[in-house]
């Protein structure tokens, strides 16, 4: 039985209030189910947002909540919420189901109520509040975990939503997997024999390691990393490994905090590793390559894209058309979306016919509902975690690099 100290025994009892109740009721139960000896205070909490992971029936719950004082219903930890599942602004543009468009208003005002930061973000951890070495964590989306977890060196399990929510509400979640410091240690090593050249193929390579991971608990570590990969070539590699593998944390030697050398992150020697050649990630784009050149859809999403990427984006599309047939989405959180609109550069990606979504990623905008009312099949992006999600959304999901994507938009064919 999970032990609960005096403040939250009180919770537990009902002191706090009947939401702070509920959620520790949860927690306990989690503790119980993963066998943890305690509790341990988180400082900031991320939430998944969007009607597709909340259902009517989160909602309600939400809702419900909402409807108790101020005092027992506000988070106790600044809490922060990942992408919505519509753009309200540019939802008639992409033929939003109208259903979902007002189950995401309620969503946002049942958040609104309970104290939670609308910041509609996957990029947290590049915009909002950046975890620093050590801090315990309750992060939602897989994306975020993994990076906050790997790259900064925070403290998070997956927190599906009621656990989430549960810690918001608490400011605990129980002291079990990646919140140890044994559940970090390295599992399982790779050698990178190759240099990643573009964003895609460090999606490559972190897909290639994902789908090789047996369990949730495993923890690859990577060698031979030529360099520092920047901020974006870690977000795609991390988000890709999360996708193809369920993986919350890896450490790169060298590159990321508990990882200054390889003997700091195994118990005793570490295990043969195992290569990723140039061969091996050419591989795995071919994977994803189509028997035609047909083309319906270009996204840019999950994650969301920085400032730079933007920027990147905005570049190849100037003074260029996207084809007539050829539907171009680029998403964004609303911080960088602001930035963009200050610096000129959604008007440069929108001058050519794409479309810019603020505070959404596409998978999560009910995709498979908006690829049928659109007739789009064939999807094509520079996120290897895209792809892997979207062949199960009833698309023909295609890699490419983001100059082969915006290529093909203009050409409106794959090229």
């Amino acid at each position: 039985m999970v032990k609960l100290n005096e403040e939250e025994q009180a919770m537990l009892a009902g002191e706090f209030g009947e939401p702070r109740r509920l959620s520790m009721e949860h927690i306990q139960k989690v503790g119980n189910f993963f066998d943890a000896e305690d509790l341990v205070e988180v400082s900031q909490v991320h939430l998944m947002a969007d009607t597709e992971s909340t259902g009517e029936a989160g909602i309600e719950y939400l809702e419900m909540l909402g409807t108790y004082p101020e005092e027992e219903r506000r988070v106790r930890v600044p809490t922060v919420t990942d992408p919505l599942g519509c753009d309200f602004a540019k939802a008639e543009r992409i033929n939003h189901p109208e259903e979902f468009i007002a189950l995401e208003r309620r969503l946002t005002n049942a958040f609104l109520d309970l104290g939670i930061l609308i910041t509609q973000t996957c990029i947290n951890y590049q915009t909002i509040l950046p975890p620093v070495l050590g801090e315990h964590l309750a992060y939602g989306d897989t994306g975020s975990s993994i990076y906050a977890n790997s790259v900064m060196g925070g403290r998070t399990n997956f927190q599906g939503g009621p656990s989430a929510l549960a810690a918001a509400l608490t400011g605990r979640v129980p002291r079990y997997g990646f919140h140890l410091d044994e559940r970090r240690r390295g599992t399982n090593l790779w050698e990178l024999q190759c240099r990643p050249e573009s964003l895609s193929d460090w999606g490559a390579a972190g897909a290639i390691i994902g789908r090789a991971q047996g369990s949730y608990w495993e923890v690859p570590v990577i060698t031979g990393v030529d360099g520092s990969p920047n901020s974006d070539e870690l977000k795609q590699f991390g988000a890709a490994m999360a996708s193809f593998g369920s993986t919350p944390l890896f450490h790169m030697v060298g590159v990321t905090p508990e990882a200054p050398a390889l003997a700091s992150v195994f118990d005793g020697p570490p295990p043969a590793a195992t290569p990723i050649s140039q061969a091996d990630i050419d591989d795995l784009y071919r994977s994803y390559q189509p028997d035609d050149d047909k083309l319906d859809v270009v996204v840019f999403a999950a994650p969301q894209l920085s400032l730079v990427e933007m920027q990147q984006v905005g570049l190849l599309l100037r003074d260029r058309n996207v084809h007539a047939d050829v539907t171009v989405l680029a998403a964004t959180s609303p911080e960088i979306k602001a930035a963009c609109d200050r610096m000129g550069i959604t008007e440069m990606i929108e001058a050519s016919g794409a479309v810019v979504l603020e505070g959404v990623c596409f998978y999560q905008m009910h995709a498979r509902e908006i690829g049928e009312a659109n007739g789009w099949r064939r999807l094509m992006s520079n996120s290897a975690k895209i792809v892997n999600i979207l062949g199960g959304y009833g698309y023909e999901p295609v890699l490419g690099t983001t100059e082969h994507c915006i290529d093909s938009a203009v050409a409106g064919r794959i090229v």
